[in-house]
């Protein structure tokens, strides 16, 4: 990348409101480093704490998602997208993708979308359903308690894409939820 396609990078994130960006690679010790610097945002732009907190746990979250999916599937790398940013209304908004087989991303999307049309009082409802479902341990439960988690958080519905990638029966899964 040149210098001048860095700036109009740097002005797009001024644009977009982008406080934080990643691609890449993500290891235990940089969802860490993240999460600190996410937190400094957060402290310097005088957030609510309770804000804060559900800005904070959405992240968390959805990378640890990521990471338990890149495992699950054999993928070391663990690679991720993340973007947190705020919106013109002052909320905020909490992005991340990975690839994934296609297939999971279709099931994925789909689950989200379930989520997406339940207001607070179904999801909590959801949520507890989910609690008290029988867990096979080492087998991953899928879109479970952490999803319907991220959707009560969340200011609005959650948002999902999934884009077909190069690689043969994967696409890219993008999840965004505003706080």
């Amino acid at each position: 990348m040149n210098a001048s396609d860095l700036y109009a990078l740097g002005e797009r994130f001024n644009q977009n409101r982008t406080l934080l960006c990643f691609n890449g690679p993500i290891s235990r010790s940089l969802i860490e480093e993240i999460g600190n610097a996410l937190k400094n945002y957060l402290n310097a732009e005088h957030a609510r704490p309770a804000e804060a907190m559900d800005v904070f746990s959405v992240y968390i979250e959805m990378i640890q998602n990521i990471r338990q999916y890149a495992a699950l599937n054999g993928d070391v790398d663990a690679s991720a997208t993340v973007v947190i940013g705020r919106r013109d209304d002052s909320r905020y908004v909490v992005s991340a993708g990975n690839l994934v087989k296609d297939e999971d991303g279709q099931l994925l999307v789909a689950r989200i979308r379930e989520l997406a049309a339940l207001d607070k009082p179904a999801l909590k409802v959801e949520y507890k359903q989910q609690l008290h479902k029988p867990r096979t341990p080492g087998v991953a439960s899928g879109a479970g308690l952490g999803l319907i988690d991220i959707a009560r958080r969340a200011g609005a519905p959650l948002e999902a894409s999934l884009t077909p990638a190069a690689g043969a029966g994967q696409a890219f899964f993008s999840l965004s939820v505003v706080i």
